[in-house]
């Protein structure tokens, strides 16, 4: 199965888009996805030894791929999609209403002794809302990297922090960005979760935007009860070498017997006084702001909360980030809300986090194999053995709660085997949108937009006619100049990333004048 992304245009001809939605064509629709249900796809022939293994592993692990019967229920969901699409239902909001959840936020965020317990099956509507805008700011960190090889900001943020959550849509959380967090991009990490690209950069040859810190303004304060910090960090794009490297040696962390995985630590800890942007480790920076934000609000005389998120490998620097926050800030409410994340570490590092009170919610597909890793056999099962074998500090395993998904349970979601699309953080916000219950159907009602599904994979029906991986600048980034001829654009000086350190390089590099060096450099992405 090709691993890299293929722009495929299927948008329909203006004469479809402009004819008026019949009787006799939705049934149509529906009678072609009744028949696409019983079909099972032909899986496509793996080009590469990964691929094949992984779908060898797939099989071994019973990630049910296979297609579902079909269910009763099926054309009421159609029928409520088809609807939503004339004109008289264009302009129903694309997410749920927010319920005022200030007595219980505790309780939504497992700070409860129930941790979670009675609130996942089924899914209370409260928790599926604010599970849903986390992920979104999760997401917001992929929307907003430059993943364009030939810019001169590749790796950056494509939007300054002021400008973030405006140009993505997301001012109506209620959430204001006061940080950017950067990692380094030169570190030793499992070879199944890099891919290299050669580039030239401008703005840093040492280091990737990583995520953001983000607090909760007055009026979303009141609403969800208390002052709340959001940490969100990026993850990782698309399926690489799967199988490779799979388990990688644990190291200590923080004071006790906890160990974790050795290139999540790195990313989140490794710093250098040659770069521009990672005097500091991501460690350092983000737990600062934190302290300050914590420190800012409590003298103000508010309960102030840390909820820290993150799809892939994003979820576990999440969970380092948790622990150190929880070790250090005193009596602060810490939960991580995670979205396909892999295991960080071992037993005792699920006990102390545990200990620290820090709360944990896992949202996982059933079919994604990321959150099998590492540890694929050695792992938390283990534990039935402890008798036998004593407590094994080498074994994996993952932490807190589980909210599991399934993509059999969307009717708008393609069957058959497709790794990046299991994986995609936008199909884990879908799932759960539409998630009622382990022994209900999917969501008729759900708001979420469809189409945001297929902005970075493949995976709905073709009967949606959404086009695949349509989520890109328009013309590439390209722009047509005044003299005719396409060129890429300069950034606005707002937008161009600074190291907060060198106000000079900022406007240097706003003029085009900032000296380059020209030396290629190996800037490594990380990719699940």
């Amino acid at each position: 199965m090709a691993l890299s992304t293929m722009i495929c245009n299927h948008l329909p001809s203006a004469a479809q888009s402009g004819m008026a939605r019949t009787s006799a064509s939705t049934a149509l629709i529906l009678n072609a996805r009744q028949e696409v249900v019983l079909d099972r796809p032909q899986a496509a022939k793996p080009s590469n030894r990964a691929s094949r293994l992984a779908e060898s592993v797939s099989h071994l692990l019973h990630l049910h791929v296979e297609a579902p019967p079909r269910t009763n229920l099926l054309q009421s969901h159609w029928k409520s999609y088809s609807d939503d699409q004339d004109q008289t239902h264009s302009s129903t909001p694309t997410y749920s209403p927010k319920e005022v959840i200030a007595e219980k936020w505790r309780e939504i965020h497992g700070h409860c002794s129930s941790d979670w317990d009675r609130l996942l099956d089924p899914l209370h509507p409260w928790l599926r809302r604010e599970i849903v805008k986390y992920g979104e700011f999760a997401q917001a960190t992929y929307d907003a990297f430059d993943f364009d090889s030939f810019s001169e900001y590749c790796g950056s943020s494509r939007y300054s922090r002021d400008r973030l959550f405006e140009k993505l849509g997301l001012t109506r959380n209620g959430y204001t960005v006061k940080k950017y967090i950067y990692a380094m991009s030169h570190i030793d990490m499992p070879s199944w979760l890099e891919r290299s690209h050669l580039v030239d950069t401008t703005w840093s040859k040492d280091s990737n935007w990583m995520g953001y810190v983000a607090v909760s303004d007055d009026e979303e304060t009141r609403r969800i009860g208390r002052r709340d910090i959001v940490v969100a960090w990026r993850g990782t794009v698309a399926p690489s070498e799967w199988y490779e490297d799979m388990q990688r040696k644990l190291e200590p962390y923080g004071q006790g017997d906890a160990k974790v995985e050795h290139g999540f630590l790195s990313i989140y800890t490794s710093k250098s006084e040659s770069t521009r942007y990672n005097k500091c480790s991501a460690s350092e920076q983000v737990m600062k702001e934190v302290t300050r934000l914590v420190q800012w609000y409590r003298e103000k005389g508010e309960e102030v909360s840390l909820t820290i998120t993150g799809h892939s490998l994003g979820g576990a620097l999440a969970l380092l980030n948790a622990y150190e926050a929880a070790s250090t800030i005193p009596n602060l409410p810490v939960s991580v809300i995670s979205f396909g994340a892999p295991r960080v570490g071992n037993i005792a590092f699920r006990d102390e986090l545990h200990q620290l009170g820090v709360k944990t919610l896992r949202v996982v597909v059933k079919q994604d194999i990321v959150p099998r890793m590492p540890g694929l056999v050695l792992n938390e099962s283990l534990q039935k053995f402890d008798e036998i074998t004593g407590s094994l500090d080498w074994v994996y395993t993952h932490c807190g709660a589980e909210l599991k998904l399934d993509v059999r349970s969307s009717p708008f979601l393609k069957r058959g085997f497709n790794l990046p699309g299991f994986h995609s953080l936008e199909t884990y916000l879908h799932l759960a949108d539409g998630f009622l219950g382990s022994a209900t159907t999917f969501r008729s009602d759900a708001r979420r937009d469809i189409a945001l599904v297929n902005k970075a994979c493949d995976m709905l029906v073709d009967e949606l006619r959404i086009p695949h991986f349509w989520y890109q600048l328009e013309n590439k980034g390209l722009v047509r100049n005044a003299h005719g001829r396409w060129v890429k654009p300069t950034r606005n000086p707002e937008d161009i990333p600074s190291p907060a350190s060198s106000e000079q390089d900022v406007h240097a590099l706003s003029l085009g004048t900032q000296t380059q060096d020209h030396d290629h450099v190996l800037k490594t992405q990380y990719v699940v």
